[in-house]
This record gives C-alpha cells, sequence and structure tokens, in this order.
C-alpha cells in the first residue's frame, strides 16, 4: 500500500441563474465551498458543467473566470477538444491554455469516430499533440459524444508520448483500470490518474491512482476527500471498506436526474445553487427527492461516524 494520501478533483457543475445565464456569484461560493472541503483541484468545463449546452464564448469566459477566481490555490483543468476537424480542436486547445489553466483536458471521443478503429484514434492523437505544441494534456473517457474507453495499448502509447499529465478513468470495469495502473507504474512518466467510478475508490487508490474525480463531489466533497486522503492509511482500513459499502450502495441514486440531482442537494446544503439547467435534464421527482433528502441524513451519519468536518456555508 502506498503512504501518500491522494487528491479530490471535483467535475464542477455550473450554477444558472432564473435567465438561465451563467451565475458567477454563485460559482464563486461553489469554489470556496469545494476549496473548504479540502479539493485539490478543479475540473472545469467538463460534462458536469454542462459544457455541450453552453456556447464557445461561455466555455472561456467561465474556465476563466475559475482560473481567476480560484488564483493558484488548486490546479484548474479544462475540457478543449472542440471543433469540428483537428485543426479546429487545436485551435480551441490553445484558447482554453491561455485563461491559465494548468492542462487542457481532450476527450477520446473526440479523435475517432464511433466505428472507427484504434489506429485512426492514434494518428489522430499524434496530429493533435503536433499542433498543440508543449502544451500539457489530459484525457477524459467522457460519456459523450459517445464513450470511447481507451485499450491498454492505445493508453501506454499515449502515455509513452509524455505529454499527458492528466486522466480522467470512465472505465467502471476493474481489470482495465487495473492494466491502466500497471502502465504507469512500468513507464516512465507524469500521468495523474483520476477514477471517474465512486465504487472503484478504494480499489483504485490502493493499486495506484493518484486520486478520485467523480460526480458524488458535487453531493459530499468532504466525504470523498476523506476516502482518497485515507485509502492506503493500514490504520483506518476497516473504516474505508465500511465508507465505501455506503458511497457503492447509494451511488446510482445520484446518477439518476443528474446534474439537476446535484443542484437539489447543494441547495439543502445551503448554497445558493438554482435548479436550473441548460442541459436537457430530468428533474428528480417528489419521490426521487425523497431519496436525496434520505441521502443528505445518511451523509451526515457518515461524517458523525468518520469525524469529518461538513462545510458550512455563510
Amino acid at each position: 500500500m502506498q503512504t501518500l494520501a491522494g487528491k479530490f478533483v471535483p467535475v464542477m457543475i455550473t450554477p444558472f441563474n432564473v435567465k438561465a445565464e451563467i451565475d458567477y456569484d454563485a460559482l464563486n461560493v461553489l469554489i470556496d465551498f469545494y476549496l473548504k472541503a479540502g479539493v485539490k483541484g478543479f475540473f472545469a468545463n467538463c460534462l458536469s458543467s454542462e459544457m455541450f449546452s453552453i456556447s464557445e464564448a461561455e466555455r472561456l469566459e467561465l474556465t476563466r473566470h475559475i482560473v481567476k477566481y480560484v488564483n493558484g490555490r488548486a490546479p484548474v483543468v479544462a475540457t478543449g477538444s472542440f471543433g469540428f476537424t483537428i485543426e479546429e480542436k487545436a485551435a480551441f486547445t490553445k484558447r482554453i491554455y491561455d485563461t491559465g489553466v494548468d492542462a487542457v483536458i481532450l476527450i477520446s471521443g473526440h479523435f475517432a469516430k464511433v466505428d472507427e478503429d484504434d489506429n485512426v484514434l492514434l494518428r489522430n492523437f499524434e496530429n493533435m499533440l503536433a499542433l498543440t505544441q508543449n502544451i500539457p494534456l489530459g484525457i477524459y473517457e467522457c460519456p459523450a459524444p459517445y464513450k470511447r474507453i481507451l485499450s491498454t495499448a492505445v493508453f501506454k502509447q499515449l502515455v509513452q508520448t509524455n505529454r499527458f499529465v492528466y486522466h480522467k478513468d470512465t472505465s467502471i470495469k476493474r481489470e482495465y483500470v487495473e492494466a491502466k495502473l500497471k502502465v504507469l507504474q512500468e513507464v516512465p512518466n507524469k500521468l495523474e490518474f483520476y477514477d471517474a467510478h465512486t465504487p472503484n475508490a478504494m480499489f483504485s487508490m490502493q493499486h495506484g491512482a493518484v486520486g478520485m474525480s467523480s460526480i458524488s463531489g458535487n453531493f459530499y466533497p468532504e466525504v470523498l476527500v476523506w476516502m482518497v486522503e485515507h485509502a492506503n492509511d493500514a490504520d483506518m482500513l476497516e473504516k474505508v471498506k465500511w465508507l465505501q459499502e455506503e458511497l457503492t450502495a447509494v451511488d446510482p441514486m445520484i446518477h439518476i436526474a443528474y446534474p439537476m440531482s446535484a443542484k437539489y442537494f447543494l441547495q439543502k446544503r445551503g448554497l445558493p445553487v438554482k435548479h436550473i439547467s441548460r442541459a436537457y435534464a430530468m428533474h428528480p421527482t417528489p419521490e426521487q427527492k425523497k431519496e436525496l433528502d434520505l441521502l443528505y441524513d445518511k451523509f451526515l451519519y457518515w461524517c458523525e461516524q468518520l469525524d469529518i468536518r461538513t462545510v458550512k456555508v455563510t
């Protein structure tokens, strides 16, 4: 077991006002909330941010605002691989990098169509690397436009370029996660591996992941911070196992009507996040809201049992 504490990086949601415009005042409160919870970075302009439902100008403005407000208190990464051609993707990557982010994230599904093989994927990645000079990059196995899970062989080839510093993994299957983490142990690299699947938290951290970056951090980031910081602490192993069982049991619930479920939950926690979304998103039903209310009580119970200090919003 490693002894280093892990990092939790939230996939940031985007608050909107009653006109469905980005609510920057609420965003500032949300950033402070994340930081008080102990997060060690931010993933801006991602799927949870509703990046496909805001304009190109808004993606840049949103990212620039986050970088400016965070002001060096934690690293910030943001998605940049937008555009129809590789040249357009590279151009937007440069514009996102100019906002001041620490790395620009590339969506794996942006580099090959669903019916194209890995040779196409690798060729397009190679062209992208050539066009983006020395910009630090990351990989995001985003569920949209479709989820392109990288094979171990492809992952290894990308790692060997030494251009990638970040990987957000959505493999879910532990054998895939373990195979990729093994690559990182065998190949000299500077890449940080983050698992997106909360039920994998203990497993991934104990097999060499740097941290987690899951949507559950938009409900109870303090709990995920505790998990990644203690997953490799032998003295806390039984508590870690218990918490993992708890988190796994409720994980299906938080995916229902997301990100609206997260916005509802954050409202309960006192954040000025309105129940408004730009994306085509379902609203939680009255029954689902009752389940989220019970989850809130369960969250408080976890914190009580593990002596986790909950963030108070002022």
